[in-house]
């Protein structure tokens, strides 16, 4: 009797260490979709449960066409100047269900969630997410405003991937307003990711025009070469605007013709 409880209690033994590792399936990255975010715009890649990521965006004030060639280089390509930084951490409740803390270097801080509605299959073809978000200026003090909307995606394995992302913007205005203009703004997202090759090397593009409700500012636009090193991201990116928060995109640039260059660094931590 003792043997054969000791040869069940080694089985058992042997048996949970396999269980434990059955892998979870958003710990398992799509060389198509390997960040949270192309630049600003979010993606569907999802954060397993219990881990972390988390990204900083770095978008330097001066413009690309701001005095002549030789003052741009002199101010080493804008990279002495001021700077729009944004710190964010992404925390995952479950493999479907992610949430966001992002605060930028003017105050505005960004609280939200993204939760997975349904997966790309090889009998779907689009993947699906929710996005809610509320931001507060003056770290998170006054003006508030809501966002809502979605991130839908096609990705073709290991190399492209393919987005679409609506969301509306509520209380869009840097100040309440006093008149009866729209405050609010509708935006339908587009970008893509390619993989150079075998590389981890990709590029990156993203638009945000504004379809409804107050249009104001010249449409968020974004384009990016980026390299994949492990668990890290490095992207180099020029952009028309400096905002990273919904409500910041969904203003868009200042003026149609500024051009801002920057970088965004993401780590994983899984």
């Amino acid at each position: 009797m003792k043997t054969w409880l000791a040869a069940a209690l080694l089985l058992l033994t042997a048996a949970l260490p396999a269980a434990a590792q059955t892998p979870d399936p958003a710990r398992q990255i799509d060389l198509a979709e390997p960040d949270f975010t192309l630049s600003a715009l979010p993606t569907t890649m999802r954060l397993p449960s219990g881990a972390f990521g988390f990204r900083m965006t770095h978008r330097f004030n001066r413009p690309i066409a701001s005095g002549s060639a030789g003052d741009f280089f002199r101010d080493f390509f804008g990279f002495d100047g001021a700077a729009r930084i944004g710190l964010e951490v992404r925390y995952g409740l479950g493999s479907r269900t992610q949430v966001i803390a992002h605060r930028t270097n003017d105050r505005a801080i960004q609280l939200g969630a993204q939760q997975t509605v349904f997966r790309q299959t090889p009998s779907r073809w689009i993947s699906v997410d929710a996005i809610v978000d509320v931001e507060g200026a003056d770290n998170f003090t006054e003006n508030y405003s809501g966002t809502a909307g979605a991130v839908v995606s096609h990705i073709v394995t290991g190399r492209l991937s393919i987005y679409a992302q609506p969301f509306v913007v509520w209380n869009v205005n840097a100040a309440p307003l006093s008149d009866a203009t729209h405050d609010w703004t509708a935006c339908v997202g587009i970008g893509a990711r390619l993989r150079l090759g075998g590389s981890h090397v990709y590029v990156v593009a993203e638009a945000a025009p504004q379809v409804a409700g107050l249009r104001d500012g010249a449409d968020h636009l974004s384009v990016g070469i980026e390299r994949r090193a492990g668990a890290h991201m490095f992207q180099f990116t020029v952009s028309n605007a400096l905002g990273t928060t919904y409500r910041q995109i969904a203003r868009g640039g200042a003026n149609p013709g500024d051009w801002y260059v920057g970088f965004n660094l993401t780590r994983r931590f899984y």
